[in-house]
């Protein structure tokens, strides 16, 4: 059997930069992207390249060996096509060419695109916006050679500049100084005349040593996430944390909790650039985001249509097709809850979600369901899903199932949602539970009954014809909803 009969196409992009080298395959064109395989390899191709204009010579005969591995790992899965996207270390060495032949010998037939600075900025917003499509503010790409600028309203690109203060080549400039580092920072943000002229909502922070410091900042602070992705904090909260990492010595970094040894050395670079960063900006919140100029690439490739959906909704339509037993279903309790909650236009996006994924675990064993559909949700991998999604759906999925309120494992979506939120959660929870006793999952059945709700009464209508009827669970789970809601229920069979 064919690779392309057994599964969707795949392709790969190598992403090369001046720090590390990765390499991810892709499976399939949905909305959001669906990664088979992720591979990285810190290098330091840029190492000395501020000094002596070179790419590093170890490194450069690392990274061709790690390259022709890639390569023999994409074709292996089936990938087609490979683009090597190469960023700021290439496009300045001077024996970037010669490096660029040898690439070429390692990786036949596929296609090595070295990106200028501009290209690399806007492939990398492109990234984020697939994740976050309104993102309001200025996103920061940090890598080893270079700081990718772009100024976003409402998910469109501004402005795009590049500045030559990635961490290796700013930690080179400044000769390992950090209060020299702030001098160069400072003066190369002064370049860019949009970064100071209106305060911007969010500042959305892009690159692995950004990451490592969410990573960092997670652990500290006992978060009860631990993804980096979407995760924000206050503008006071990202300011102290450079502070600390800017500052500390490289044992007590070594020691922190989720500083990755490979970047111990880079980190308090990228504290000053953060540091400067919120000062030059005005930014009131820090934003970490995973994706960048690998899901721009991604993005490129899918049809508009794909590209302008939702990515929470298709999140939650790609769980219900998979997990769920009727794709018909969502549609029919979407109108069922829909005079139980009163909400906003973000709430009903939710409830939406809410039942695209209200089946999803039903293919788990019953005496795990609660807690298997609650962590699948809440620890899903994915762009599509902001912490407070996952926590209402993963927290909506496991009451649905008839989990304990009071369940440990349901701790994590409680600290992360607001009161308001929590009851929300736990009214679409019990009408979910409620319309699958009912219809057993059957659209059909499930518009053989009507919820009403008036005044203090809460009215379940069902026509027993129909094959529904009021037997104990119904009359139970209906008084626990009317419970829920602070209503008096009401049974009417015909």
């Amino acid at each position: 059997m064919s690779a392309s009969a057994r599964h969707p196409q795949r392709f790969g992009v190598v992403d090369l930069g001046s720090n590390s080298v990765r390499l991810v395959v892709y499976e399939g064109l949905l909305r959001n992207p669906h990664v088979i395989f992720n591979e990285k390899a810190v290098l330091g191709l840029g190492r000395g390249l501020h000094g002596t204009g070179l790419l590093n010579e170890e490194a450069a005969a690392q990274t061709l060996t790690v390259l022709s591995r890639y390569h023999a790992l994409a074709r292996g899965m089936g990938a087609e096509p490979v683009e090597v996207l190469a960023t700021a270390a290439v496009r300045d060495a001077t024996n970037g060419p010669s490096f660029m032949a040898g690439l070429h010998a390692v990786m036949p037939g596929a296609r090595i695109t070295v990106l200028s600075g501009e290209e690399e900025a806007r492939l990398s917003a492109e990234g984020l916006v697939l994740g976050v499509p309104l993102a309001e503010g200025v996103l920061g790409d940090l890598g080893g050679g270079s700081l990718e600028l772009v100024k976003l309203m409402q998910g469109r690109i501004v402005e795009a500049d590049s500045l030559p203060i990635g961490t290796i080549r700013l930690m080179e400039r400044a000769d390992g100084d950090i209060a020299r580092a702030r001098t160069i920072v400072e003066a190369e943000l002064k370049r860019v005349p949009w970064l100071g002229a209106e305060p911007l909502k969010d500042l959305f922070l892009v690159g692995g040593t950004f990451r490592a410091m969410a990573r960092i900042h997670i652990a500290q602070t006992a978060y009860p996430l631990s993804i980096v992705h979407h995760y924000a904090i206050r503008r006071e909260e990202a300011r102290d944390m450079a502070g600390v990492v800017m500052n500390a010595p490289r044992k007590s970094l070594e020691r922190m909790p989720g500083a990755p040894t490979k970047r111990v050395t880079d980190l308090p670079f990228a504290a000053v650039v953060l540091r400067r960063l919120l000062r030059a900006s005005g930014a009131a919140r820090v934003v970490f985001s995973a994706n960048g100029l690998r899901e721009g690439w991604y993005a490129r490739r899918l049809q508009a249509a794909e590209r302008m959906r939702d990515p929470l909704l298709a999140a939650a339509e790609e769980i219900g097709l998979r997990f769920g037993r009727d794709p018909g279903l969502p549609a029919a309790l979407l109108r069922w809850t829909e005079p139980l909650i009163e909400e906003g236009d973000t709430e009903s996006g939710l409830r939406v979600a809410a039942c695209w994924i209200s089946d999803s675990g039903a293919q788990d064993h019953p005496e795990y369901r609660a807690e298997q559909a609650f962590l699948r949700l809440l620890r899903l991998h994915g762009v599509g899903l902001d912490h407070h999604a996952r926590a209402f759906l993963a927290l909506v999925a496991a009451l649905r199932y008839e989990a304990d309120p009071g369940a440990p494992f349901l701790a994590p979506a409680r600290a992360l949602l607001s009161v308001a939120t929590v009851r929300r959660a736990e009214i679409l929870g019990a009408a979910l539970r409620l319309a699958y006793t009912l219809s057993g999952g059957v659209p059909a059945l499930l518009d053989a009954t009507v919820l009403e709700r008036r005044g203090r009464r809460l009215t379940l209508k069902l026509n027993q014809r129909a094959g529904v009827f009021a037997g104990e669970s119904v009359l139970r789970r209906l008084e626990f909803l009317a419970l829920t809601l602070g209503l008096d229920p009401l049974l009417e069979v015909t």
